[in-house]
């Protein structure tokens, strides 16, 4: 029986994040450009995204680009800039064919004009898919998004428009840029590393994290069923004992 076979389709995850890791490595361990290995990590990107959403999954984001990857050599970056440029433009198609919305998280700002205005286009081409959520992370670091959030409290504060006694863990996720997702159920790591690498930190605190030793470029549809077999094998109790999870779900 394959993956895919043993899935229970009443368990399903409706939150999937997913650390993209591994594409130079997996270039290098082939004697090819770092850049091919991003190449491949886009079209894995897409089967991926196309397989959550004939699943049912309603939400999935992607670590595309971190804060920390703007210090890689400028060459690679501005590659990668370009790669996203092309690649935005090139699957609205596919995004529009499935009906899939995409919208980003992140510093956008801090990205190339043509970059943003790309991104910008397919958001608004894409607004009114309903099937599926495909949430990019560029320029995104989970450290930058809590600082973000605690200044535009701050701001609130200071000018009266809320109280220092409203603050508490919803009002505090509500002016995240992640507000409006429910929280990620389960956290795929690809590449061998176990590490969240300042990625959704606030939103994976109960989190199911699923790690796999596959570069990026071979994580194929059957690895991600496998993912989610794992997930729907684990009991997940939020503090709680598995005797009152099993009394609550009867």
């Amino acid at each position: 029986m394959s993956f895919k076979e043993k899935i229970d389709k009443n368990k399903l995850p409706e939150h999937i994040a997913i650390i993209m890791d591994g594409n130079g490595r997996w270039a290098k361990s082939r004697n090819k450009n770092r850049m091919l290995g991003h190449q491949e990590g886009v079209r894995r990107v897409r089967e991926i995204t196309e397989t959550c959403a004939e699943l049912g999954i309603k939400y999935l984001t992607v670590y595309a680009f971190s804060t920390e990857n703007w210090d890689r050599p400028k060459f690679e970056v501005n590659a990668l800039m370009q790669l996203l440029v092309v690649t935005i433009g090139k699957e609205i198609k596919t995004l529009m064919n499935n009906n899939i919305r995409l919208e980003t998280i992140g510093d956008t700002n801090a990205l190339p004009r043509n970059c943003v205005k790309e991104l910008q286009k397919a958001a608004d081409r894409t607004k009114d898919n309903d099937r599926m959520t495909l949430i990019l992370a560029l320029s995104y670091s989970s450290r930058w998004e809590i600082v973000d959030a605690a200044k535009r409290i701050a701001e609130k504060v200071r000018n009266s428009e809320s109280d220092i006694n409203e603050i508490n863990e919803e009002f505090f996720s509500y002016n995240m840029c992640t507000a409006k997702y429910p929280d990620p159920e389960l956290l795929i790591r690809t590449s061998g590393e176990y590490r969240i690498s300042n990625f959704l930190l606030w939103q994976i605190a109960y989190a199911e994290l699923y790690f796999t030793d596959k570069y990026w470029p071979d994580f194929k549809s059957e690895d991600l069923y496998e993912a989610i077999v794992d997930y729907q094998s684990r009991e997940r109790r939020f503090g709680k004992t598995g005797e009152q999870i099993k009394e609550t779900a009867g």
